[in-house]
Order: C-alpha cells, then sequence, then structure tokens
C-alpha cells in the first residue's frame, strides 16, 4: 500500500472483487457503484442486493484506454458508440484485466480506483537498461572510490 495517503478500501469491497474477477471489462459495473446505490434505479445485481444505475457519458476514455481494442482497431467497426456497453460488447472475454478503462472514466469513484489500483494493477514499469548497466557496474566503481577516498581521509 502506499505510504503517501490513508487508503481505505471501499464499503462494497466484496462485491468488487466480484466484479473485476469477471472476464468481461469490469467499467460499467464499477459505474454503477459509484455515487451513492439507491433502490429505484433500473439496474439491479441481484446476488448482493445492489441496485443502481448511473448513465455512461460516452466520453469514451474507456474505449480510447483500452489495449485490446488498440490493437484490434477493426474491432470498433461493430458500433459507432463510445460507451462502456460498446467496450464490452466489442471486447469480452478478451479483456486483458489491465483496468485501464476503470481509471479513464471519470464517473466512478476515487475510492473504487484507489482500491484497483492497489490491490489489482501491477507495477509493470521496465527498468531502463542504462540504469540496470549502471547499477551493476559504474555504482560497484564508485563504492569502491568512495571507501578509498574515506581510508584515506580516516588514515591521517
Amino acid at each position: 500500500m502506499s505510504p503517501y495517503f490513508n487508503y481505505e478500501p471501499p464499503r462494497y469491497q466484496a462485491t468488487l472483487d466480484v466484479i473485476l474477477d469477471e472476464e468481461f471489462p469490469p467499467v460499467a459495473r464499477c459505474r454503477l457503484l459509484s455515487e451513492g446505490i439507491k433502490p429505484y434505479h433500473r439496474l439491479a445485481l441481484v446476488e448482493a442486493e445492489i441496485a443502481g444505475d448511473k448513465g455512461c457519458l460516452g466520453c469514451g476514455n474507456c474505449v480510447d484506454s483500452c489495449p485490446v481494442l488498440r490493437r484490434e482497431p477493426e474491432r470498433l467497426v461493430k458500433t459507432e458508440q463510445r460507451t462502456s456497453m460498446a467496450l464490452e460488447s466489442t471486447v469480452g472475454e478478451d479483456c486483458e484485466k489491465c483496468y485501464a478503462c476503470i481509471l479513464g472514466c471519470p464517473q466512478i469513484e476515487t475510492s473504487i480506483k484507489d482500491f484497483v489500483v492497489e490491490t489489482r494493477v501491477p507495477e509493470v514499469i521496465a527498468p531502463s537498461k542504462t540504469m540496470t548497466f549502471l547499477d551493476k557496474y559504474l555504482m560497484a566503481v564508485v563504492a569502491m572510490a568512495i571507501g578509498v577516498l574515506l581510508g584515506l581521509f580516516l588514515r591521517t
């Protein structure tokens, strides 16, 4: 967990875990969990006794951030819509569970995004080859030089 802020998991963490484990893009269902779940909304998740409907803005952030659709843009020929439901229908079970769609959606609560980042998103920043070389060889030389200099100063 990040030491920079007090992370508190969402109150519906168990439901969120079920949603994130499914084989489809989770952005639409995470959006439904955001900003208060009211019993009079249209859509329902009966097993968890949660109901909600928070309509997609159609901004297309989830569609633009999906690596499957960036690699295979021909999937977008099926529809001109730029909604989370269009994302689900074009990507389907090919979802890579990178959760970029969740992080890009402006309607998903920050607590859900924090939960996803803290529990699901692996750190995938590849180390720089230059830094790896510097770490292995140059830093050893620098450490030896500092040791020699310290030895010279401490001896006198």
